[in-house]
């Protein structure tokens, strides 16, 4: 009989690399810096090799000059070169439709683990593929149910999951972790378009939902669509924990619009799982290092930053020893160290969380300013209703200047004047009614909404 999914994914050895629940804090409490660098290093040489037998690590490596004799464990890893997105897109063109960066070639035709096949939402270009192996995909499940476990989720709780699905992996992988490494019950309704807002809200109240996991900006519409269908948030709807993406000032918003529910905030891509987030102490991002080696650097030059300071992130996977090795991958998202110790005691290293893009940022006058950032900052003024989009244009004098475009009420010049006060740069507001940056941002088909419009290049 041919193995199956489940032969390949040996649960109680995930479970030995990667402990969850009180398991998981008490590896994260007595686990020294040096024991764990150790752990991850052992992790790190075992998907070396698996990386080498790879035709794409085989080229870009080669292409550096790096023959496999000159990489001796992690300590050896800045030796490396990185690669994004568009290093893959390339792997993809040369050998279509999958790329050569999986690594199914590594096997003998009758060998091959079987794979799961999503691609990312395209919110940055063209969508890219995304191709899973039984053990590292469930690897993955497993670190974002830690962290949902970590944040009070767990046995009782009736999660809604607003997530897309398709061939995106968001939906299908957040599903994937509820449903095989907690003991929550799991409603998975999707985008705007898969369930209209106004009958999720009705589910939410029918079922009874405790959670809500997903992207915030859709967390708030659904907020606004629940009181304007007379149900409150909070009591009509018992949602006590929000887990998905958000800021500082995201989180108390949406906290305020469902009722005081506890937000957290955590991080990861698509081709690497989850990275980082909250704990109950809700004191920055927990880099999940057992099974993650992040670097900051900057975002010209590539090099590692002082902690504190903003860079790209560049994360190796440590688990990914079955298919699609990922080792160094700029994930263009800035972020920071944060310093100080863990309240919780927990030996792992501590992020700020998603502060924007680096290749959607926007120098103005010498000022980088990320669309992403400008609706939490927004969100102090009241008539402010939350959705908005940034447009760049190029005046006849040659000057860039920004203009937001925001659903809210009252006088723009206040949303100018916090602008200028938070950012140091002056900018124009413009005021629009409810629902009219929809057809830009598509809140309600992307995951992600659209934050820029850059008129700047035609």
């Amino acid at each position: 009989m041919s193995a199956t999914y489940f032969d390949f994914v040996k649960p109680d050895a995930i479970r030995a690399d990667h402990p969850i629940g009180e398991a998981f804090l008490d590896f994260a409490r007595n686990t020294s810096r040096d024991a764990l660098f150790a752990h991850q290093d052992r992790l790190f040489r075992r998907m070396l090799a698996r990386a080498w037998k790879t035709p794409f690590y085989q080229l870009l490596w080669g292409d550096a000059g790096i023959e496999p004799g000159d990489i001796d464990g992690l300590r050896d890893l800045h030796k490396l070169p990185t690669y994004d997105k568009s290093d893959i897109m390339a792997s993809i063109a040369r050998k279509p439709p999958f790329g050569d960066f999986s690594g199914l070639e590594s096997y003998a035709p009758d060998a091959q683990p079987p794979y799961k096949f999503h691609t990312t939402s395209g919110t940055t270009g063209n969508p890219q593929v995304l191709i899973f192996g039984p053990k590292s995909r469930e690897v993955q499940n497993l670190l974002l149910a830690r962290l949902y476990t970590l944040q009070g989720i767990g046995r009782g709780d009736v999660v809604h999951s607003v997530y897309g699905h398709g061939p995106i992996n968001g939906g299908h992988y957040v599903r994937e972790a509820v449903t095989h490494w907690t003991q929550a019950t799991f409603v998975s309704a999707g985008t705007g378009v898969e369930t209209r807002s106004v009958k999720q809200v009705q589910m939410m109240s029918d079922f009874g939902a405790t959670t809500i996991v997903g992207f915030a900006d859709y967390i708030k519409k659904l907020a606004r669509v629940a009181r304007e269908a007379g149900l409150e948030p909070g009591v009509d709807i018992p949602v006590r924990t929000i887990s998905g993406h958000m800021g500082r000032e995201d989180k108390q918003s949406v906290s305020e619009m469902w009722g005081g529910a506890e937000c957290y905030d955590w991080y990861g891509v698509g081709d690497t799982g989850a990275i980082a987030g909250e704990g109950p102490d809700q004191d920055g991002l927990y880099v999940m290092e057992d099974a993650h080696y992040l670097e900051i650097c900057d975002i010209e030059t590539g090099k590692p930053v002082p902690d504190g300071q903003n860079g790209d992130m560049v994360v190796t996977c440590l688990f990914k020893d079955d298919l699609y090795p990922i080792i160094r991958f700029n994930t263009h998202d800035v972020s920071a160290v944060r310093t100080g110790t863990s309240s919780l005691g927990l030996n792992y290293q501590r992020i700020e969380g998603f502060l924007g893009r680096s290749d959607n940022m926007v120098k103005l006058r010498g000022i980088n300013i990320f669309p992403q950032a400008i609706g939490p900052l927004m969100a102090e003024i009241d008539g402010f209703g939350g959705e908005f989009y940034c447009r760049v244009d190029r005046d006849a004098a040659g000057r860039d200047e920004m203009t937001v475009v925001a659903e809210g009420s009252g006088d723009a010049k206040a949303y100018e004047a916090l602008l200028k006060e938070k950012l140091g740069l002056g900018m124009s507001v413009e005021l629009v009614e409810r629902g009219a940056t929809a057809g830009t941002t598509q809140v309600d088909v992307r995951q992600k909404p659209i934050r820029l419009v850059d008129t700047r290049y035609g």
